[in-house]
C-alpha cells in the first residue's frame, strides 16, 4: 500500500506563490508516473500536471508557463512550484501516483494512489 502525503497548501493573494509537496511511502523503486489534479468546489476534478518517471512532464492549459512540477526519484516525492498564482487556481489540490508506467498519464482514472488534498485559496 502507497501512502501520500501532501504538504504546502494555503492562503496566497493573486500574483503569488506557493509550493506544495508530497511524499510518498510503502512503495519500492519502480517506474510510475506522479501528478498533480485539482477539484474546485462544483467541478470536476482536474489534471494540473504531471512527470514521467524520466521526466517528461504535461501541463494543462491554464497552467503552463506559471507553474513547474519536479519529483525526486530516490526520495520518492513530488512537488509543485506554482507562481503568478489566480484566483481561479483556489482548489483542493491532489497528489497521485500510477501503477507501474513509463508514461505521464493525463486521466486521473489512471492513478491508482491519491493523497488526502491540500487546499490553495488565492484572494484577488
Amino acid at each position: 500500500q502507497v501512502q501520500l502525503v501532501e504538504s504546502g497548501g494555503g492562503l496566497v493573494q493573486a500574483g503569488g506563490s506557493l509550493r506544495l509537496s508530497c511524499a510518498a511511502s510503502g512503495r519500492a523503486s519502480s517506474n510510475y508516473a506522479m501528478g498533480w489534479f485539482r477539484q474546485a468546489p462544483g467541478q470536476e476534478r482536474e489534471l494540473v500536471a504531471t512527470i514521467s518517471w524520466g521526466g517528461g512532464t504535461f501541463y494543462a492549459e491554464s497552467v503552463r508557463g506559471r507553474f513547474t512540477i519536479s519529483r525526486d526519484n530516490a526520495k520518492q516525492t513530488v512537488s509543485l512550484q506554482m507562481n503568478s498564482l489566480k484566483p481561479e487556481d483556489t482548489a483542493v489540490y491532489y497528489c497521485a501516483v500510477t501503477a507501474t508506467t513509463w508514461n505521464a498519464p493525463i486521466r486521473a482514472r489512471e492513478y491508482v494512489y491519491w493523497g488526502q488534498g491540500t487546499q490553495v485559496t488565492v484572494s484577488s
